[in-house]
């Protein structure tokens, strides 16, 4: 069997002319090793096959492997150590000729710009470089999870793991992790559903990206909430779903029809926290929404994302829970109850769809992490999971109230936007129409600050002007410092 690199040289040299005289050889294997030492393919230090294992591999003769080492050696790239093998240096020698890149008959290299699509997708990216520290918006405290519990489970199941988790997944996901969903789901979300019509997904968006491709065409439309979550953008704009904005009020999502507007494929909706801004979607508009979609022939996406976290008042019902066989997509994720990382996400769809969502998340998505599913599984089982939301909960509502109070102290009530509820994990600070919050966000970063500008959640204009502080993977020890600093840079742009 052939090492690594072994296959290295041998597609590089397949690369050149075939059937060369001996020096030209000779000449095309240095000038590969050289190459595959100068981009990093070889790396410093890293051992080459022996001569003679060498030669074997390529098909060569040994003294062609045997001059070429020693060609090498000579040059400074390589270095031969008595009884144990040849190396590549770990500096290379000064003023090394660079091998040339190869050319495929004789045209100059050249590759196909991105589609479309794709430079659409890129353009509108708005994942930030940096995922830990204050004030990250929709971070939990990845510090805080139960992580020798959860690994002593799946430790416990590897040791034993048969053939079955070690696989691709199929019927939308482990079957012991579909069950424990469906009763939590059913207990504190009201959502009525069977354990076949839970699909577990890696993630929020790769649930959404199921939904669209399996009951959207390119060129129909969705309504969005203005502003609403950035994430459904690229998966829309990636399915050629055109984006409808549809303003928030206290109410929720405003029902774009009763105004004579485009009726829509989607509408994809936050009623138990709207995204970013925080209001609760009345009961009224709830109601009507089921109604329209029903007459309408659309398809209602319920992200219910951080639903768990309200720390004042009655918990919030799903929305699917009032239309248990109507037209409403549930998706749910762990990322805000656990960790993000955890990439395990769900999405709860109408009975009658469940054998076709199976058979599409299979197809598209090939997905496994078995093992980690069924540990989650009996995480939850134990009542582990619900003991970790309720110890959260307490945390998060005193850093929320630590940050408000600091808001309050520092700027005034005001600054809080009016449509905020006590729920969630972040806060949203309303700034004046003419401060630019972009560069405030850009100010703060380069401070270690993170904060995101409220007008990036925003498709068109007029655009809020704001900043959305995330406070929950903040001790309330560790929040002052970081406020401060964006205090500072808030009055400095004031006197601007």
């Amino acid at each position: 069997m052939r090492s690594l690199v072994g296959d290295l040289l041998l597609a590089r040299l397949a690369q050149s002319s075939t059937a060369p005289a001996r020096g030209a050889l000779n000449r095309r294997l240095c000038e590969c090793i050289r190459g595959a030492i100068h981009d990093g393919s070889l790396e410093a230090g890293s051992r080459l096959p022996a001569s003679r294992e060498l030669a074997r591999e390529l098909g060569f003769s040994r003294n062609t492997a045997t001059f070429v080492y020693e060609q090498l050696v000579a040059e400074g790239y390589l270095r031969a150590v008595v009884g144990s093998g040849t190396y590549v240096r770990e500096r290379m020698p000064d003023a090394a000729p660079l091998a040339p890149a190869p050319r495929v008959c004789g045209m100059p290299p050249r590759r196909p710009a991105l589609s479309q699509r794709g430079f659409a997708a890129i353009d509108q990216a708005q994942a930030s470089t940096r995922q830990w520290g204050a004030f990250m918006p929709g971070l939990p405290d990845v510090t805080r999870f139960p992580q020798r519990q959860f690994a002593g489970i799946a430790s416990r199941l590897a040791r034993k793991m048969s053939p079955s988790l070690m696989t691709y997944s199929t019927g939308g996901g482990h079957a012991a992790l579909r069950e424990s969903i469906a009763q939590y789901l059913r207990q504190a979300r009201s959502v009525v559903c069977e354990p076949q019509q839970i699909i577990v997904t890696e993630g929020v968006q790769q649930a959404l990206d199921l939904v669209v491709r399996l009951l959207g065409d390119a060129g129909d439309a969705a309504w969005v909430e203005e502003p609403g979550y950035w994430g459904i953008r690229s998966v829309l704009a990636i399915n050629g779903i055109r984006m409808l904005p549809v303003r928030v009020d206290v109410e929720g999502m405003q029902l774009p029809h009763a105004e004579g507007r485009e009726n829509a494929r989607f509408a994809f909706v936050t009623p138990s926290h709207q995204y970013p801004l925080g209001p609760i979607m009345s009961m009224a508009r709830r109601f009507d929404l089921i109604d329209h979609a029903m007459r309408q022939g659309m398809w209602i996406v319920e992200d219910d994302y951080d639903s768990e976290f309200r720390f004042t008042g009655r918990p919030v019902p799903s929305l699917q829970g009032l239309a248990p066989d109507g037209p409403v997509i549930y998706v749910g994720t762990f990322s805000k109850t656990l960790y993000p990382g955890l990439r395990i996400a769900y999405a709860v769809v109408p009975s009658d769809l469940c054998e076709r969502f199976h058979v599409a998340h299979s197809e598209f998505y090939r997905g496994g992490h078995l093992l980690t599913q069924a540990a989650l599984a009996e995480f939850m089982s134990q009542g582990a999971y619900a003991a970790h939301i309720r110890r959260m909960r307490q945390i998060y509502a005193a850093r929320r109230s630590m940050l408000v109070s600091l808001v309050e102290r520092w700027l005034g009530r005001e600054w809080i936007h009016p449509l905020d509820t006590e729920a969630g994990l972040h806060v949203v600070l309303t700034l004046p129409d003419a401060v630019d919050d972009l560069a405030i966000e850009r100010e703060l970063l380069a401070g270690g600050v993170i904060a995101r500008a409220l007008s990036r959640y925003f498709v068109q204009a007029p655009r809020e002007r704001g900043l959305v502080l995330g406070f929950a993977s903040v001790p309330e020890g560790e929040m002052l410092r970081p406020f401060e600093r964006l205090v500072q840079v808030l009055r400095a742009r004031k006197r601007k």
